[in-house]
């Protein structure tokens, strides 16, 4: 008989959660870190049927005392979950404990991401970074891995499965394969970039923690409509659109979101993928406003973390989304507490298009410079393919036709010496 899509889900998507903390952690923090567990559990697709907490250091067998495992286990066999979630980074040992006392896959939040982020990697990059971030998640735990395999097997992703004493070696070669092939398409890329700088365009990158409304923002200030959901990594392939600037040429490019505490294994595989932040002209911190200022702290905190040691002096516009959400007062208030870590703010609702036009005079104004020239050209067909060019590359603010074509232009540096070249030849010429 053909189950429903509905109880299919309810059968096989039934997890629970659970958090160690240490004793002498912030209670407050501690629920924020519980509450994003539960965000990326919906967005993986999960329906959570129980939750479970300890105050605690951790235990070297099971993370949690091994009285609080058997209450677990005790849970999973009354809500009858497929899986436990741990927010705790779990051992290998750990993981083979836990899961033989509680009779189900064990997994923790950074397994969980990648679970996530393989069941949104479209395209052929995507996929082999998710493989990629995988793989090196699994490295360090391949001895282990095999030596638990002489015991007992444990189904599903990231779960342990039949390999072979050659896994650790296998692993190896793959990662070496894939990097070889990102590393190529990091090539192509950078000449795409250097191509885009050549025909005047700015490059401009939509940073920050995850589902802060980036690419709410995106779909407001290019007019597009890519996935916006309030949802954690619905952005895993970097969309990049034209940007209106007046005149100015510009691309701007929503990216994968920040979250705490990602460790390097990820971060370095989808390098290819934060490149398009680091290697910007300009980059936009989208931050949610509306949580509370030590919330937003932590995550430009985060961000920052991520971002700093890369940018190499780029320069960085925080831009507070959902102020509409605020009185001016509020606004004021939270500006204060944050203010030393949000440089060149600017108040916005993504949602409800506002501040839109303001955020683009702040783009504007930290742009890589371009400069203004006022030259005239011959009155022929030469002149006025020159001109042409022209409206190409730069902004046209007046053109007199004359004896000759008088004209007062704005670009970068390398194409008004390329003008002042051309007059020169033309010159020579006449």
């Amino acid at each position: 008989m053909k189950i429903p899509a509905e109880q299919k889900i309810e059968t096989e998507n039934r997890v629970i959660l659970v958090k160690r903390t240490n004793p002498r952690a912030d209670p407050e923090r501690s629920e924020y870190l519980f509450e994003e567990l539960r965000e990326l559990t919906k967005a993986a697709g999960y329906v959570t049927v129980g939750e479970l907490t300890q105050t605690r250091f951790p235990d070297s067998r099971y993370q949690l005392g091994r009285g609080k495992i058997e209450e677990l286990a005790e849970l999973v066999r009354i809500k009858r979950a497929e899986k436990v979630i741990f927010y705790n980074r779990l051992s290998t040992i750990q993981l083979f404990n836990i899961s033989e006392i509680c009779g189900c896959q064990v997994i923790d939040k950074f397994q969980l991401i990648l679970e996530i982020f393989a069941k949104r990697a479209t395209t052929r990059r995507s996929k082999m970074q998710v493989e990629l971030a995988r793989l090196r998640y699994e490295v360090p735990r391949a001895r282990a891995i095999v030596s638990l395999l002489k015991k007992e097997e444990r189904a599903g992703f990231m779960g342990l499965g039949d390999y072979e004493d050659a896994y650790e070696q296998d692993l190896k070669k793959r990662i070496t394969k894939i990097e070889n092939e990102l590393e190529s398409a990091e090539k192509d890329d950078e000449s795409l970039r250097a191509f885009r700088h050549r025909k005047g365009f700015s490059l401009v990158s939509l940073a920050g923690y995850t589902n802060a409304g980036k690419s709410t923002l995106f779909n407001a200030i290019v007019d597009e409509s890519v996935e916006a959901q309030n949802m954690l990594f619905t952005t895993l392939v970097p969309t990049t659109r034209a940007l209106d600037l007046g005149g100015r040429k510009a691309l701007l490019t929503d990216t994968v979101g920040f979250i705490e505490e990602l460790p390097h294994w990820l971060v370095d595989a989808f390098k290819s993928t934060l490149d398009e932040i680091f290697l910007s002209d300009l980059i936009l911190l989208v931050v949610d406003v509306s949580e509370k200022p030590e919330i937003i702290l932590q995550k430009l905190s985060t961000a920052h973390d991520t971002l700093w040691d890369r940018i190499q002096g780029v320069p960085v516009i925080t831009v507070l989304n959902k102020a509409d959400l605020l009185e001016a007062s509020e606004l004021e208030a939270v500006m204060e507490e944050i203010g030393y870590m949000a440089p060149n703010p600017v108040f916005i609702s993504a949602k409800e298009k506002v501040g839109m036009q303001e955020l683009k005079a702040e783009i504007i104004k930290h742009l890589p410079a371009w400069f203004f020239y006022s030259f005239s050209l011959p009155n022929s067909e030469k002149g006025m393919s020159i001109l042409s060019w022209l409206y190409e590359e730069g902004i046209v603010h007046r053109v007199e036709y004359g004896k000759r074509i008088s004209v007062d232009y704005e670009a970068r540096t390398e194409v008004i010496n390329r003008i002042k070249s051309l007059e020169q030849t033309l010159d020579d010429r006449h």
